[in-house]
């Protein structure tokens, strides 16, 4: 008898799940970086925006002479821009995981493509810079 008792009590011990929450832990995505807005939601092909999310600033740039359906930018269009090219004025931003507030504007926030898309509820979309994500 006791060695069912024991042999029942592994069993229990064998088959038990380990709850643990660091096994279930979603990747931690930051916005900081350069980050493409395109005016189709669905489609990064027409990007002709950048922003740059820098230690709680917020900078827009535009890739020149490209963005129109006859002269798409690309990556490399946008990886050529440097701080000289941001327009004047800078917004602020703050993240804290699944809220940006982009000037005083709160938005919940998601990442698909391993952080490489931001979904903004009920707005936009933005993609990030040399990531592969369409």
């Amino acid at each position: 008898m006791k060695k069912l008792l024991l042999f029942t009590a592994l069993l229990i011990f064998a088959c038990s799940s380990d709850d643990n929450s660091e096994n279930n832990i979603l990747p931690a995505y930051t916005v900081e970086g350069k980050w493409l807005w395109s005016p189709d939601p669905e489609d990064r092909t027409y990007a002709n925006t950048m922003f740059e999310f820098v230690d709680g600033n917020v900078y827009t740039s535009y890739a020149a002479n490209c963005g129109f359906a006859d002269n798409l930018c690309t990556d490399a269009d946008f990886n050529a821009l440097d701080a000289s090219d941001r327009i004047p004025g800078v917004d602020t931003y703050t993240f804290d995981g699944d809220t940006l507030t982009w000037g005083e504007f709160p938005r919940a926030v998601s990442f698909e493509c391993d952080g490489g898309k931001m979904l903004n509820e009920n707005s936009y979309t933005l993609w990030r810079l040399n990531s592969d994500c369409n």
